[in-house]
């Protein structure tokens, strides 16, 4: 094997490191039970955003993708190309520098490519740095600028009533007779009254769901969550047992809580509430230990809209998760 063809080989080898590494950091983007999704059912509600509260003031990203059908709602269409989590920012810039950085390093003219062999080996470093380095920039953008992180403090509890009403009669002005059909109306279903005790329930699931997720502990998860929501949790450890990655959940405390809606509906009864909370969460690469993702002494801080379900009449044992939204 002549110099050329062996350095062709290096640039080879370097190059399906750089893919290698990328989607790597593309698995370790997002972790803990539902990766930063908006998934779920919220019965007759699922299309409609929950009222925004002290603990969620921005509005929660919509559901997509349901599996549970809707009272009232016309047969589904053909489902429509989702736009991919990587497109605009990432997935320009992403293609971009891979496409063009394999095609440089597979063909042997790097960015010092007839400048000889030993600074077309540092030019061939160099690159790989710069793409690494580009591309970790571009995805801690993204996620900075998917949700602002909230602020520090706050008590540690629920606010027992939502900040705005939770149920409304259904308009009858002319004006409310002439919006844009296109704007989703929830059907009136009337108020539930929570006491302490679904509360203590809301928090509780909150830490068991997590820690379950964390061990890959399935049983647990489908005892304290929806089908849908199984559904879910099993692909995602499924994907990362696949890639070889383990994630590890800890430390996680609810900071602030506030109840967003409840009602209830013919077959169930239903809570939105908003909450805050810190969460140690850590992917490894299963193999070498290696992190991939997040950091074992620095707590996350999360704000999401968890919503719970329950049979008619139930009480808070009785409450499963139905539903993760970002907010």
């Amino acid at each position: 094997m002549n110099g050329s063809t062996r350095f062709g080989f290096h640039r080879a080898a370097f190059g399906m490191a750089i893919v290698s590494a990328f989607f790597l950091m593309m698995a370790g983007a997002d972790a803990r039970p539902g990766k930063a999704s908006s998934a779920g059912s919220r019965g007759t509600r699922t299309d409609v955003a929950p009222p925004t509260t002290n603990t969620a003031p921005r509005q929660s990203q919509p559901i997509t993708g349901s599996q549970t059908p809707r009272a009232g709602a016309p047969a589904p269409a053909a489902p429509a190309a989702q736009p991919s989590r990587w497109s605009g920012l990432m997935g320009g810039l992403a293609g971009g520098l891979i496409g063009a950085g394999l095609f440089g390093l597979l063909a042997g003219n790097g960015l010092f490519g007839g400048m000889g062999s030993l600074m077309s080996i540092l030019g061939l470093i160099l690159q790989i740095g710069i793409v690494f380095f580009i591309v970790r920039f571009a995805i801690n953008y993204f996620r900075r600028n998917r949700a602002e992180p909230a602020t520090a403090g706050g008590p540690a509890n629920f606010a027992r009533q939502p900040v705005q009403p939770e149920w409304q009669p259904a308009p009858s002005s002319p004006q409310a007779a002439a919006a844009p059909a296109s704007t989703p109306v929830p059907a009136p279903m009337p108020p539930l009254d929570l006491v302490d005790a679904d509360f203590g329930a809301f928090e509780r699931l909150l830490g068991e769901i997590q820690e379950a997720y964390g061990k890959g502990d399935r049983i647990s998860l489908t005892q304290r969550v929806t089908p849908e929501m199984a559904n879910l949790f099993n692909g995602e450890l499924s994907e990362m047992a696949r890639q070889g990655v383990v994630n590890t959940i800890s430390d996680v405390r609810l900071v602030q809580g506030d109840l967003a809606e409840a009602w209830r509906e013919p077959d169930a009864e239903y809570a939105t509430v908003a909450m805050r909370y810190t969460i140690t969460d850590v992917k490894r690469d299963k193999a070498t230990g290696r992190i991939l993702e997040g950091d074992p002494n620095r707590p996350q801080d999360v704000v999401e809209n968890w919503t719970f379900v329950r049979h008619p009449g139930g009480h808070e044992k009785d409450w499963i998760l139905s539903a993760i939204q970002q907010a």
